[in-house]
């Protein structure tokens, strides 16, 4: 899509809910990662048994979720193409994170429930983003399909 018919477009309010929804996400995992990651050895205690990997990953992708945030309300492909490429990372990491308890590893509950909503917050993110974006084979050109 180039930029005169992005600009020609009015955004859709789920992508400015998605978008919204995405920067306010990727902000709050930025605090809370960081928190744990860089703050008190009281913080750290009480994260109790991290998963480091789990952890790396959802603060780094913290930076990410802010960009795909921005990408999306600036109704931009690459937006939706990164919604959907973090919904995939974390798919990954959460299959990961399956093997690492599977093995034994020590985890916390609150672990498994974040990467829960993180997972169902990008899909349904990615999804909608690909709907508005992607233009899917069934959707009719009069729905304004770029």
């Amino acid at each position: 899509m180039d930029k005169a018919a992005v600009a020609a477009r009015k955004r859709p309010r789920s992508m400015t809910v998605a978008a919204i929804v995405g920067v306010v996400f990727g902000l709050a995992t930025l605090q809370s990662g960081g928190t744990v990651l860089f703050g008190s050895a009281e913080a750290q205690r009480a994260a109790g048994e991290i998963v480091p990997f789990v952890l790396w990953f959802n603060f780094l992708s913290g930076f990410a979720y802010v960009a795909a945030g921005v990408g999306l309300w600036r109704m931009t492909r690459w937006g939706f193409r990164l919604s959907a490429g973090l919904a995939l990372a974390i798919a990954v990491i959460f299959a990961l994170f399956g093997l690492h308890v599977a093995g034994g590893g020590a985890f916390e509950a609150r672990t498994l429930y974040a990467l829960i909503l993180r997972l169902v917050v990008w899909v349904a993110i990615a999804s909608g983003a690909c709907y508005v974006y992607a233009c899917p084979r069934w959707r009719s050109p009069a729905a304004g399909c770029p």
